[in-house]
């Protein structure tokens, strides 16, 4: 790896990290594990707590024991899935929507504007990360759907 990159990539994973870490200090609010937790449920709505664990790369229990605070605030609801008595399905509530996004878009903006301050070339980055989400997605290497080329 470029020593360049090297130490930009140390120097955005510290920023982040004490971005985080005042937002964890904040009490009022909800905590930076927290506001991650709500995102995974909504990026994998209905989730099962197993497959949470696996994106946020934690284990089971921790899954559970971090959904029960959020589940008795009313920004989660843990169900039974029909289909298995054992498998829990997890969805936000319009509350924890609404949570998630009030809290989400400040530390986004905290997070941009350290990256920019540390000289970090965030517009860059974004188109670049844009543009490999595009080449990822299916079709997305120059084929339509059936295989043949654009």
């Amino acid at each position: 790896m470029d020593e360049g990159l090297a130490d930009l990539l140390h120097r955005v994973v510290m920023l982040l990290g004490e971005a985080a870490r005042r937002r964890t200090d904040d009490r009022d609010g909800l905590t930076y594990s927290q506001i991650r937790l709500l995102g995974a449920v909504e990026d994998l709505e209905p989730a099962t707590q197993h497959r949470l664990a696996q994106a946020m790369s934690v284990s089971d229990p921790a899954i559970s024991r971090a959904l029960r605070p959020l589940e008795a605030d009313g920004l989660v609801q843990v169900t039974v899935d029909p289909a298995h008595a054992r498998r829990r399905l997890v969805r936000l509530t319009d509350a924890g929507r609404k949570a998630f996004h009030t809290a989400g878009k400040p530390l986004y903006d905290e997070f941009r504007a350290a990256l920019v301050a540390a000289g970090f070339p965030y517009e860059r980055y974004l188109q670049d990360t844009l543009r490999l989400a595009e080449l990822l997605a299916p079709g997305g290497d120059g084929t339509e759907k059936g295989g043949e080329r654009r």
